[in-house]
């Protein structure tokens, strides 16, 4: 597992599939995790029916931070932000150690992650996105 777990994030750090600019977005945040210095720029694109269509991020940062940005960006493309809100969720509880086996597969590659749960000094590089993405929504009026 752990190397999965190393295959997946250098793969995500070294080649990022959602680390530009988007076109159009119409949300976007910056997120910061002064412990360590990680900061990006989250950008999305949400349709009228609440799709989110584009996903990308800027910024720096550890590999964890840039590849659990890049894994998230990747997931929530193509679903509606209450999708992502629940792929949130269950990336953070599984972060805290609580979560199911059916869970962490829901999660698809973000689950490679499950072991940050076991080093407390790089949780936060690891929520950066989730949280950054949490915080954009907070306020829709949809929810």
């Amino acid at each position: 597992m752990n190397n999965f777990y190393n295959e997946i994030l250098t793969d995500h750090n070294l080649h990022p599939i959602h680390k530009e600019p988007i076109e159009n977005p119409n949300y976007e945040l910056e997120g910061v995790n002064p412990s360590c210095g990680d900061d990006i720029i989250l950008q999305l694109r949400v349709n009228d029916e609440g799709v989110i269509e584009d996903a990308g991020y800027t910024g720096d940062g550890c590999a964890i931070s840039q590849s659990s940005a890049d894994i998230m960006c990747d997931m929530i493309i193509g679903k509606t932000v209450h999708e992502a809100e629940h792929l949130s969720e269950i990336f953070l509880r599984m972060i805290r150690g609580k979560i199911t086996p059916e869970e962490k597969e829901e999660l698809e590659e973000a689950g490679a992650l499950e072991d940050i749960s076991h080093m407390p000094a790089r949780v936060k590089c690891a929520v950066l996105g989730w949280h950054t993405m949490d915080e954009m929504f907070k306020d829709r009026d949809d929810r």
